[in-house]
C-alpha cells in the first residue's frame, strides 16, 4: 500500500506534486489524489516536491530530517577534483557503523525506473579481505600453471599478479586495502549496468568527503572472469549482472594538491 495522504489544512493545492509526477499516477482535483495507484513507481518526487510537506507516502511524513542542506557549488567541485585513486592503506578496519552509514546514503544514488534492487557485496572485516586475497592469488597461480590464464593483456596482468605474490608476497590487486565493496543488479532489471555503476560511483565520491579511500579494482574484475569460483564465494546471486568492484579502506598517503587535468573533450551541439 503506498499509504498516500494529503494534509487539507497544510496543502495549497499548487499542482507541483502532479506536474512532477512522471507517470501519471497523481492528478488534481482541487488538492492531489492518487488517480492511479498501479502507476506509482515510488520515486516520491510527490514527496520531495511538496514546498509545504502536505504530502505523505510510503509510510513517510516531512519531518526536519529531510530538509535539505546542499554542499556549495565550489565544495563540490574541489571534492570531485581532489578525489585520487588510493594504492596504499592502513591495516585497520573501518568502524562497521561508518560503512553502514556509507551505504544507507549510498542507496539514494538513482536507478532505471526507480528499480532501486542494487546489491551491495561488503567485506567488512580486513581478515575476511585477507582470506579472499589469499583465495584468488592462490587460484590465479594454479591457473597460470597449467597455462590457462586468458590471452592478451587481461592475462599478462594475472600472470604478473600470481608472480610477484609468489615471489615477493607482493600483492597487485587488492594493494593491501582492508574493504572491498561489489555493486550487481538483478540481469532482468531495467538497467542494471548503468545503475551498479552510478551506484559505486555515489560511493566513492561519498567515502572521500569522509576521507575514506577508494580504488577501482580492475584487476579483481579480470580475476572473476577467470576464476568464476569467487562469484560463489562472494555469494553472488545467479541471476544478478556484476557492475564493478572497489577497494577502500583509510589511505596510507595524504594529497596535498589537486593535480591539473582537462581540457575537457566536448562534442558541443548547438
Amino acid at each position: 500500500m503506498l499509504q498516500f495522504r494529503v494534509d487539507k489544512d497544510v496543502c495549497i493545492s499548487c499542482g507541483e506534486c502532479a506536474a512532477e509526477c512522471l507517470t501519471g499516477a497523481l492528478a488534481m482535483d482541487g488538492q492531489p489524489v492518487m488517480a492511479d495507484e498501479a502507476q506509482c513507481i515510488g520515486c516520491m518526487h510527490c514527496y520531495a516536491v511538496c514546498p509545504t510537506g502536505a504530502l505523505s507516502i510510503l509510510g513517510h511524513a516531512p519531518g526536519k530530517e529531510d530538509r535539505l542542506d546542499l554542499p556549495l557549488p565550489g565544495q563540490m567541485a574541489d571534492l570531485i577534483r581532489a578525489r585520487r585513486s588510493v594504492r596504499r592503506y592502513v591495516d585497520e578496519n573501518i568502524a562497521p557503523k561508518r560503512i553502514d552509514e556509507l551505504l544507507a546514503i549510498t542507496c539514494y544514488a538513482p536507478t532505471g525506473v526507480n528499480a532501486q534492487d542494487v546489491l551491495f557485496t561488503v567485506i567488512r572485516d580486513k581478515g575476511e579481505m585477507d582470506a579472499l586475497r589469499r583465495d584468488t592469488l592462490a587460484r590465479l597461480a594454479k591457473i597460470k600453471e597449467s597455462g590457462g590464464l586468458p590471452d592478451g593483456i587481461k592475462g599478462a596482468y594475472l600472470g604478473h599478479a600470481a608472480s610477484v605474490w609468489q615471489s615477493a608476497g607482493q600483492d597487485t590487486i587488492f594493494r593491501g586495502a582492508p574493504h572491498m565493496i561489489l555493486t550487481s543488479a538483478p540481469k532482468d532489471a531495467p538497467c542494471p549496468g548503468q545503475d551498479t555503476l552510478i551506484a559505486l560511483t555515489t560511493f566513492e565520491l561519498l567515502a572521500s568527503s569522509y576521507g575514506i579511500g577508494t580504488l577501482w579494482v580492475g584487476m579483481f574484475m579480470h580475476a572473476l572472469e577467470a576464476c568464476p569460483q569467487l562469484v560463489e564465494r562472494l555469494r553472488i546471486p545467479a541471476g544478478h549482472r556484476i557492475g564493478y568492484a572497489m577497494l577502500f579502506g583509510k589511505p596510507a598517503v595524504e594529497f596535498h594538491r589537486i593535480a591539473p587535468r582537462g581540457p575537457a573533450k566536448v562534442n558541443m551541439i548547438g
